[in-house]
C-alpha cells in the first residue's frame, strides 16, 4: 500500500518462518561478540532502545558512519549478513526502487522503547540526492509508527507496524521525518518466543554501485 508518494507500507510481507529465522538471527546478533548497545547522542541524552549496526556504525554522538564504534567500545561493526542484504533489495524491487544495502541498524525496543521523530540522512550526500530507499523490516511486538512529512512540524500520520510487515520510504519521501511512539506489549506472534520488537532499517550509504 502506497501511503504518500514514494513511501509504502507492506504488510504481512514475511511468512511466519522468515520471520522466526530472521528473529532467531537477531538474537544472536544483538548479544553476540560484538553486541548492541544503548547508545548516548549528542546533548548526553541515552536513546531507549538497544542498537547495533552491521556492515557500517552509526556514531550517536558525531551523527556520521564509520567502520568501528569510537563512540563506545571501538569494535569493529559486524559485516552485514548477505541474506540480509538480499531480503532488503528484494523488498525495495517489490515497489519498483532498487537498493544494494551496504548497512543495517538494528534496534531492540523494549516495552518502553521509542524513537523520536528524525530523518534519515546521515548517509551519503549521493545516496541521498538518487533518493536511494530505506527499507525497515519489523519483527515481534506491534510498534506505533510515525510517519511525517519533510519538515517536522508537518502532519504526521500514526499506523501500527506488525510482525512481518516492511515499510519502504525512497524517491520524494526520502528525507520525511518519522518515528516510534510507543510498543504494543504481548502483540508479538507466539511462535517468535519473543518480548519486545526487533527492528531492522536497511539503507546504502555508497551509491557508487547505482
Amino acid at each position: 500500500m502506497e501511503i504518500a508518494p514514494g513511501a509504502f507500507h507492506l504488510q504481512h510481507c514475511l511468512s511466519l518462518e522468515r520471520q522466526r529465522a530472521m528473529a532467531d538471527r537477531c538474537r544472536e546478533l544483538v548479544d553476540g561478540a560484538v553486541p548492541a548497545y544503548v547508545p548516548v547522542v549528542r546533548g548526553g541524552g541515552m536513546m531507549h532502545v538497544r542498537m547495533l549496526c552491521l556492515g557500517r556504525h552509526w556514531n550517536g554522538k558525531t551523527y556520521r558512519y564509520e567502520p568501528t564504534r569510537s563512540d563506545f567500545d571501538d569494535l569493529p561493526a559486524p559485516p552485514l549478513p548477505e541474506e540480509f542484504r538480499r531480503l532488503a533489495g528484494g523488498i525495495a524491487s517489490s515497489v519498483g526502487m532498487s537498493l544494494d544495502a551496504d548497512l543495517c541498524i538494528l534496534n531492540y525496543y523494549d516495552a518502553d522503547g521509542r524513537m523520536g521523530l528524525h530523518q534519515d540522512k546521515d548517509e551519503s550526500a549521493a545516496s541521498i540526492a538518487a533518493g536511494l530507499p530505506v527499507v525497515s523490516v519489523s519483527l515481534g511486538d506491534t510498534a506505533r509508527f510515525l510517519f511525517g512529512g519533510l519538515k517536522r512540524r508537518e502532519p504526521v500520520e500514526a499506523l501500527p507496524l506488525e510482525s512481518g510487515d516492511a515499510f519502504v520510504f525512497g524517491g520524494p519521501a526520502r528525507l520525511r521525518y518519522h518515528g516510534v511512539s510507543r510498543i504494543l506489549p504481548g502483540t508479538a506472534p507466539l511462535e517468535l518466543g519473543m518480548s519486545g520488537r526487533f527492528n531492522l532499517t536497511f539503507r546504502q550509504y555508497d551509491s557508487s554501485t547505482q
